[in-house]
């Protein structure tokens, strides 16, 4: 680290690397739980989005937008959602010419059988922390999200590009 930075702080090089470590170890604790019932990452992702959408769902638009994907990714696995079941497409009322994504009865019981091992899992990872301190990892990811996000926009303002999937 010390060659990269040329003998400078490495003090947000290192936290840059610590969060980077801990997102792989949540998600691939995730991913296995996902797979283990037959779904992607990806997958699981939209499918607990759709769980919380409004009754007559979301839009790729919205899923896309909500998953910082593509809309073509979230068309896919929707494509995948729906043919296991776990979601349907159903006709905008608002305007006829949009499609929604929505959950299905056997999605939402999917999503319940899932949130359980999930919520124990995520129990043994933060196991020692104390609520305090989990709040307050909690409240500095998310500041690092706001942080990023304020970047990417400035990035993208300065070279003309537009970053919205």
């Amino acid at each position: 680290m010390a060659q990269f930075t040329a003998g400078e702080d490495t003090l947000a090089l290192e936290g840059a690397a610590a969060v980077r470590s801990a997102f792989h170890a949540v998600e691939r604790l995730r991913a296995r739980g996902a797979e283990g019932r037959g779904l992607s990452a990806g997958a699981l992702d939209l499918l607990i989005r759709l769980s919380a959408a409004p009754d007559d769902g979301l839009s790729i638009g919205k899923l896309a937008q909500g998953a910082g994907v593509s809309s073509r990714n979230v068309t896919g696995l929707v494509d995948t959602l729906e043919r296991d079941g776990l979601a349907e497409r159903v006709p905008d009322r608002r305007d006829r010419r949009s499609v929604l994504a929505r959950i299905t009865p056997a999605g939402l019981d999917w999503v319940e059988s899932f949130r359980r091992p999930t919520q124990a899992a995520m129990a043994a990872v933060f196991r020692g922390f104390t609520p305090a301190e989990t709040t307050q990892l909690r409240h500095l990811c998310l500041r690092l999200v706001e942080n990023q996000n304020r970047l990417d926009q400035y990035l993208s303002q300065a070279d003309g590009t537009n970053t919205q999937p």
